[in-house]
């Protein structure tokens, strides 16, 4: 029951209170909407990294600086963090679910040289998960995250590289992880992720690696690293699904897009490596680069990958615009992958369907299978040094391959086709002459297009 004498006492203390709030803002000159402004309780949805001290000078290290303005954003429920125009230099940073990234005209987040900035820690790398360096920029399960704008992440680069080749020229058994080097981006275990306008420059290992992501758009990025830049593939799609990539420039020093899972004669049992399944690559421009798009090196199963509607301008001699790597110690899958409209400009070959032994390790078991099924190559033309090559290990089964409507002018006219079955060729013209399985003149060593239907 309520007190019939309590309640209009109350009533008259809210007035009170009331009455005296709009004496403080009159007084004061605080409009209700300067008082919510101050509110701790107000969400900021956008901070720049200047407003929250950071200097874009290139020499002083901002890394504490841009994390604490990333945690801030994120204890208040997310919002974005814009960086300016300047130089901004910064070690390893980590975003939180929630909070974004905005790169202005301009602004470059410049990575650190000193590898101590980029402190080890479990990562993904290589198929499987190791204690590695992190990268300049990392998020981890951020659902919805946006990375955009029209700035730039340029790494470290060149120091990094150095210390490779400096290992490498000493020990000639160097392998990649041998060397602690930094990628640019990494993001993994997130869905519906957008990623667009964004440069990438100078990555000490890997430009964008994306793992274990759902529903990812790559858009308008511009991807570079020189030549003599080791293992800076441009995008790595690590055990991922449903991945369009489109409107990209990419020119590196390794493969220019990658899919990649895990490896070795149980990579079929690993869980934390699903299928890379469902990728649509359109619209864009391959400079430099070892493969346009590449299957592996670590990779278990890929499906349903295709790439249309794009050109290559590479100029060296390891271009190649398919590059499917067939490891002997690793069980593999590689079904409907297609490329069509596609136009060379440059040296290299168009395919490379072969076995890749720079690294592999049996552990005592026995060799599996490599099972390839479902390529297509439609509306290629342009110029290459070569056709190219397929020819897999002895376990691996290689069928249903078509060349439709190909016009290459190359410099080498040979052509190494063996163990396909259905491989089909339809108008395939090579220097303007039709390539038919009569014309064993092209097959290097006498080698023969064999085990299927090549008409």
């Amino acid at each position: 029951m309520i007190n019939n004498v309590a309640f209009p006492k109350k009533q008259r203390l809210i007035r009170y209170l009331n009455s005296l709030c709009f004496f403080i803002v009159v007084a004061f000159g605080l409009s209700p909407d300067a008082m919510a402004a101050q509110s701790p309780a107000t969400k900021i949805k956008q901070l720049s990294i200047i407003d929250a001290g950071a200097i874009g000078d290139g020499t002083t290290l901002n890394t504490h600086v841009l994390q604490e303005t990333i945690n801030q954003l994120a204890a208040q429920g997310g919002g974005t963090m814009v960086v300016p125009a300047g130089r901004f230099l910064t070690g390893a940073i980590f975003l939180k679910p929630g909070v974004n990234l905005n790169l202005e005209t301009n602004a470059v987040l410049l990575g650190s040289t000193n590898i101590a900035d980029y402190p080890a820690m479990p990562t993904r790398i290589e198929g499987h998960t190791q204690i590695w360096r992190p990268a300049l920029l990392n998020a981890d399960h951020c659902d919805n995250l946006r990375i955009t704008g029209t700035g730039t992440i340029q790494g470290g680069g060149k120091p990094f590289w150095d210390a490779f080749w400096n290992r490498y020229k000493a020990d000639k058994t160097t392998k990649n992880l041998d060397v602690d080097r930094p990628r640019n981006v990494f993001i993994e275990n997130s869905k519906e992720v957008l990623i667009s306008g964004i440069s990438l420059r100078d990555s000490g290992f890997w430009n964008l690696h994306l793992y274990r992501c759902q529903d990812l758009t790559v858009e308008n990025m511009d991807i570079r690293t020189p030549m003599h830049s080791p293992s800076t593939d441009g995008i790595d799609v690590d055990s991922c699904q449903r991945v369009t990539i489109r409107g990209c420039y990419i020119s590196v020093d390794d493969d220019n897009i990658a899919m990649k899972g895990t490896k070795g004669p149980l990579a079929d049992e690993d869980k934390d490596s699903p299928p890379v399944e469902h990728i649509r690559i359109c619209d864009c421009t391959f400079g430099l680069g070892h493969g346009v798009l590449t299957l592996g090196s670590e990779a278990c199963r890929v499906r349903d990958v295709v790439m249309e509607n794009c050109r290559v301008e590479g100029v060296w001699n390891k271009d190649c615009l398919a590059r499917l790597k067939l490891r002997p110690d690793t069980q593999q899958y590689y079904q409907d992958i297609h490329f069509r409209n596609i136009t060379l400009n440059g040296h290299g070959t168009l395919v490379s369907i072969e076995p890749w032994m720079q690294v592999f390790d049996l552990k005592g078991l026995a060799a599996p299978m490599q099972r390839v099924e479902n390529v297509t190559f439609e509306n290629i033309t342009g110029n290459s040094t070569c056709f190219g090559r397929i020819d897999g290990p002895t376990n691996s089964v290689i069928r249903d391959i078509l060349f439709k409507d190909i016009g290459l002018i190359v410099t080498d006219t040979n052509v190494v086709v063996r163990k396909v079955g259905n491989l089909k060729l339809v108008n395939v013209r090579i220097n303007g002459t039709l390539l038919t399985p009569d014309r064993l003149g092209l097959v290097r060593r006498s080698e023969r297009i064999a085990d299927g239907d090549t008409n």
